[in-house]
């Protein structure tokens, strides 16, 4: 577990020099999914974000296979953790009532909503694995110090934008 711990310091360390002084939303979110998912090569089979706009998720940038492009409110494991606002842990994706299977492949999930400073919902980071019962509190805590970074990154831009 400490070797794991290790590991999710220096993401977070990678994560935060990458949204340093960038201003290219997606971009940054293109390298912080991949850097995460050079993280954790056997674990995570699928990473990225999902975005809120227009009422839904919408597929933002990602590491691994096609996914899908939107997600409703309070469906699958997405939209669950949206709604609750809460992370979501799910051992067995199958036995999740109303899973969206993106990929037959993805077995567990973690799925950690990115919470903006007006408590608005920017988005989610969704991370599959092809095993059962991938993800734990250790990465439940060390993914919503990612997502508490993305957060600032993004209210920051946005701050910014609106007093120029």
């Amino acid at each position: 577990m400490e070797t794991k711990r290790k590991q999710y310091e220096l993401l977070c360390t990678q994560v935060e020099s990458l949204v340093l002084g960038e201003d290219n939303i997606m971009g940054i979110l293109a390298n912080v999914a991949a850097v995460m998912h050079d993280a954790f090569p056997s674990t995570y089979f699928w990473v990225g974000f999902y975005l809120v706009k227009d009422g839904v998720l919408q597929l933002g940038p990602f590491q691994g296979p096609v996914a899908c492009y939107r997600i409703p409110y309070g469906k699958g494991v997405c939209g669950s953790a949206w709604k609750q606002r809460r992370t979501l842990i799910i051992d067995d994706v199958e036995q999740f009532p109303g899973h969206i299977a993106c990929s037959s492949l993805s077995r567990s999930e973690i799925v950690v909503p990115i919470i903006g400073i007006h408590s608005e919902m920017i988005g989610v980071i969704d991370i599959d694995s092809k095993e059962l019962s991938s993800f734990d509190k250790i990465d439940q805590e060390y993914l919503e110090k990612i997502a508490a970074i993305v957060a600032d990154f993004v209210n920051n831009l946005y701050f910014c934008a609106s007093i120029t």
